[in-house]
C-alpha cells in the first residue's frame, strides 16, 4: 500500500489508474465505500471554532472531518479537502501520522473523498490545519477532475455535468446556495404578511390559468389525458372560494411547451398568490416589500449591481400607465383611439408591422412591448393593460377597455403580474368562452372550458388580488445571471448529438 503509482505497475491512463486503484485498496482494506462514517465538525465549523488559534500551536483537540480531496502536495503531506461549507488542509508526516494511514496516501486521487482524525493546529503560515491520525477512504472517483486552476469553462458541460460545475466552480456553487436563500426568503416574507402556502395539482384534466402551450401525458389508471400544468391560478382561486384562508400562495413549477432561451425554459419556478378583500394596488405594495426583503436577504442591502447596471429594490417603484408610456415613446394616443382598424392604422403608419386581425388592445401591448419594455431598468409597475389580453382583470372604473392590472419590470424583463381578481361569476365564462374560441382559431382545438371552476366562481369569490411572481429572472437578477440557465441546477438541453 505505500508503493508509488509507478512501481505499482499502474496504467498511464487516468481512469484505468483509478479503477486499479479501486481493486488494490479492496484488496488491502475491503469496503472502499463504507456505509457509516460520522465526522465531527465541518470545515466552516471549524474555521469559526479556532479562529483565535494562534501561529505553530496546537489546539490539543482531536476532530473528525470529511471532504473531497481538491489538492494533494509533497507526496500527499499536504492534503486540501473541501465540504459544502469550505475547506481545510490535511497533514500526514511519519512524526504525527501512523504508518497504517500514510500507507493510504498513494491511493488517494484528486476528487477522492476521504474522513480525517486527527488533532487541530494552525502552522507557522497560518493555516488551519488537522495533524492526521486516521484517515478513511469513503468514495474512491472513477474519473478525474477538471483542471482546478481553470475550473470549468465549456458552457455546455457546465449546463449538462451541473455536479462538476458546482464542484469546481466557486461562482456556481454560490449561485445556487443564494437561489435557496430568496426561495426560503421569499417563503418566508410570504407566512410573515400572513399567506398560507398551499399546494395544488401539477397534473390538471384541464389547463388553464395563462396562454401557453401545455405538455400532455396520460395516466393509464384513470384512462385520461392530463396535462402539466402551465399555472396554478384556476385552483388558488378555488381555495379563495372555499374560506380555508384569505392570503394564499404557492411557489411551484410550472411547464410550458414553447421555446428556449435566456429567459425561457420549459420548466420554471413561479410564485403565485391571492389576497381576498384586496386589490391590485395592494399587490404593488406587496411586491415592493417583497422585493426590499429578498435584496436585503442576498445582498445587505437594496442596491447591487446586475451587468454593468446598478439597480435599486427600495420601494416605493414608479406607476407607469400603458397607454400614457406608448404614447410618450411613439406620440400614439390610444385613449384617443376609438376601433381596432384605426388602432391598427396608426400602428402602421408610425412604422410597425401589425396582424391584420389584431385587436386594439393587442395593438397597445405590441407597441409597448417593441417600444418601451427595454426602457425600463429600475423596477417599475406598468399599470392599465388592455382588458383583450387580461381575461382574468376587473375593469378601470371609467376606462372599461382597460383592467386593473399591472406587470413589475426590471432591467427590460416581465418579472411580476398581477390583477384586481375578476369575481363576476357571468363575466367571467364569457371572458373564458371568448379565450376558448380564440385558442380554437389559433389551432389550439384541445382547449376546453373548466367548467369545475366557473362553478367554484357561481359559488362566489370574493373581491381579491392575485400576483404571479417569475422566480427565476427574480433569481437572476439577484445574483447577476445573464441567463436562466446559470440559475436552473437542470436547465433541459437538446440531446447531444454522439
Amino acid at each position: 500500500m505505500n508503493q508509488t503509482t509507478e512501481n505499482a505497475g499502474l496504467s498511464s491512463d487516468a481512469t484505468e489508474v483509478r479503477a486499479q486503484k479501486l481493486e488494490l485498496l479492496r484488496e488491502q482494506i475491503g469496503d472502499v465505500y463504507p456505509a457509516h462514517f460520522h465526522r465531527t465538525i465541518t470545515n466552516a465549523e471549524l474555521a469559526e471554532k479556532y479562529a483565535g488559534l494562534e501561529l505553530d500551536t496546537e489546539s490539543g483537540d482531536t476532530v473528525t472531518v470529511a471532504g473531497r480531496v481538491f489538492s494533494s502536495r509533497n507526496s500527499g503531506m499536504f492534503i486540501d479537502i473541501h465540504d459544502a461549507s469550505g475547506k481545510i488542509q490535511i497533514f500526514s508526516h511519519k512524526d504525527t501520522t501512523p504508518e497504517e494511514a500514510r500507507a493510504l496516501l498513494p491511493m488517494i486521487d484528486l476528487g477522492d473523498i476521504i474522513g480525517v482524525t486527527g488533532e487541530v493546529r494552525r502552522t507557522k503560515r497560518g493555516e488551519l490545519t488537522v495533524n492526521a491520525k486516521e484517515i478513511t477512504m469513503l468514495c474512491k472517483s472513477l474519473l478525474p477532475m477538471p483542471e482546478k486552476y481553470h475550473g470549468l469553462a465549456d458552457i455546455e458541460t457546465r449546463y449538462r455535468k451541473r455536479y462538476l460545475d458546482i464542484m469546481v466552480n466557486e461562482e456556481s456553487k454560490l449561485r445556487f446556495q443564494q437561489r435557496s436563500r430568496i426561495v426560503s426568503s421569499l417563503r418566508r416574507c410570504l407566512e410573515d404578511e400572513g399567506f398560507m402556502e398551499v399546494e395544488t395539482p401539477m397534473l390538471q384534466p384541464i389547463y388553464g390559468g395563462a396562454t401557453a402551450e401545455p405538455f400532455k401525458t396520460h395516466h393509464n389508471t384513470l384512462k385520461l389525458d392530463m396535462y402539466l400544468r402551465i399555472a396554478p391560478e384556476l385552483y388558488l382561486k378555488r381555495v379563495l372560494v372555499s374560506g380555508l384562508t384569505d392570503k394564499v400562495f404557492e411557489i411551484n413549477r410550472n411547464f410550458r411547451n414553447e421555446g428556449v432561451s435566456t429567459r425561457h425554459n420549459p420548466e420554471f419556478t413561479m410564485m403565485e398568490c391571492y389576497w381576498a378583500y384586496a386589490d391590485y394596488e395592494d399587490m404593488m405594495g406587496l411586491v415592493e416589500r417583497m422585493f426590499e426583503t429578498l435584496a436585503l436577504a442576498v445582498h445587505g442591502k437594496t442596491e447591487f449591481e446586475f451587468g454593468d447596471k446598478q439597480l435599486s429594490f427600495e420601494g416605493p417603484f414608479p406607476r407607469v400607465s400603458m397607454p400614457a408610456a406608448v404614447k410618450e415613446a411613439t406620440g400614439i394616443d390610444f385613449l384617443a383611439i376609438k376601433t381596432d382598424e384605426e388602432a391598427r392604422e396608426a400602428a402602421r403608419k408610425a412604422g410597425f408591422e401589425i396582424e391584420k386581425d389584431a385587436t386594439w388592445g393587442e395593438v397597445l401591448a405590441f407597441i409597448f412591448e417593441e417600444k418601451v419594455e427595454a426602457t425600463l431598468i429600475q423596477p417599475a409597475h406598468v399599470i392599465h393593460f388592455p382588458k383583450d389580453i387580461s381575461p382574468f382583470a376587473k375593469e378601470v372604473p371609467g376606462e372599461p377597455r382597460l383592467v386593473e392590472r399591472f406587470e413589475t419590470y426590471c432591467n427590460g424583463w416581465e418579472i411580476g403580474n398581477a390583477f384586481s381578481e375578476l369575481n363576476d361569476p357571468i363575466e367571467q365564462r364569457a371572458r373564458m368562452v371568448e379565450q376558448m374560441e380564440q385558442a380554437h382559431a389559433r389551432g389550439e382545438t384541445e382547449k376546453t372550458l373548466d367548467e369545475d371552476f366557473l362553478d367554484a366562481m357561481d359559488q362566489g369569490m370574493p373581491p381579491a388580488g392575485g400576483l404571479g411572481i417569475g422566480v427565476d429572472r427574480l433569481i437572476m437578477l439577484l445574483t447577476n445571471s445573464p441567463s436562466i440557465r446559470d440559475i436552473i441546477l437542470f436547465p433541459a438541453r437538446r440531446h447531444k448529438a454522439d
